[in-house]
């Protein structure tokens, strides 16, 4: 028996105990599928037992693997309290997609409010797909964003909980014919192109959830082409192509454009608080809490009648609620 046993070789090993997959659990931790089975063949000879079984069509753990689990959760969750308990909880970083964006803003502030004693820094990933990557790497730690539009490996590595079915809205030039409305149709889009980040790789989920709002109502999405970085660089390309842009209702005001609600269905974007399975960390426990006070308070999970979900974001949202 070793004197001493890294850590990673543990949180590898719960990895591959979880997913009972190598492929999903490397994936999972954001590491080479070769790097993660060495780490497993290194603990265990290190242990001098066994812990999986493995053919060409599944992966189970052994009885030593099933003995293992218990004492590795334990192992590392002292390991975070001791970290703890000596003032070492390191800062907590955010992502809520933008500046300025109203869903992940205002939860990360009430869970400043909530968890005073601790570090909560916001970051700017600008698509949860792209957060999601730095999630399972460690080097972020939480995120927003529809989590049902994630690939299933990366799901696989992550967890969520539901905060808001946030409504939809459509940014246009200040000088286009339904930006004298206060409230869009969707019909009134009809034959139209909007762009809604396609060829983006960090936003696929939105592009998917646009492609699903505009089948059958004549709206195209717009082809892929390069994302304006920064406010100048919105306002020359919006007044250049004049093109629509989708967007949610609490997207922060953009020079020479309006933002209008979209109606006739209201379109609904949902909206989870997304972190790392297993990560343990008092900022965490302060997001979700904020996330449900205020989601409780505002009826932020409650669709209003009549509004429009893809049928697959509503059997996640409920499953998890």
């Amino acid at each position: 028996m070793p004197a001493h046993l890294d850590p990673r070789l543990l949180r590898a090993f719960l990895a591959v105990a979880d997913e009972l997959h190598f492929t999903r659990a490397a994936a999972r931790l954001f590491v080479a599928q070769q790097a993660l089975s060495r780490d497993v063949r290194r603990l265990e000879r290190e242990l001098g037992a066994e812990l999986f079984v493995r053919t060409t069509r599944q992966v189970t753990l052994t009885a030593d693997g099933e003995r293992l689990v218990p004492h590795a959760r334990r192992a590392l969750a002292a390991q975070d309290d001791l970290l703890a308990a000596f003032g070492q909880v390191r800062p907590l970083l955010v992502d809520v997609n933008s500046p300025g964006l109203g869903t992940g803003t205002r939860v990360l502030e009430r869970a400043r409010e909530l968890a005073r004693d601790h570090e909560l820094m916001a970051r700017y990933e600008s698509g949860l797909t792209g957060a999601a990557a730095e999630l399972l790497a460690g080097r972020l730690d939480a995120s927003f964003g529809r989590y049902a539009g994630l690939d299933p490996v990366l799901r696989a590595g992550l967890d969520h909980q539901p905060v808001r079915y946030e409504p939809m809205a459509v940014i246009l030039p200040e000088d286009h014919p339904l930006a004298a409305l206060d409230r869009v149709p969707l019909g009134a889009l009809a034959g139209t192109v909007v762009y809604a980040g396609a060829g983006n790789p960090r936003t696929p989920e939105w592009t998917d959830l646009a492609h699903r709002l505009f089948e059958d109502r004549d709206i195209t999405v717009a082809a892929p082409a390069p994302l304006a970085v920064g406010h100048e660089e919105f306002r020359r390309i919006m007044a250049k192509t004049r093109t629509p842009v989708l967007a949610v209702v609490g997207f922060p005001a953009m020079p020479g454009s309006v933002l209008r609600p979209l109606t006739d269905p209201v379109p609904l974007s949902p909206v989870s608080l997304v972190w790392r399975r297993g990560l343990v960390h008092p900022g965490i426990d302060a997001l979700r809490r904020a996330a449900a006070e205020i989601a409780e308070a505002e009826d932020w999970l409650r669709p209003p009648a009549g509004g429009w979900i893809p049928a697959s974001d509503k059997v996640t949202m409920r499953l998890h609620n």
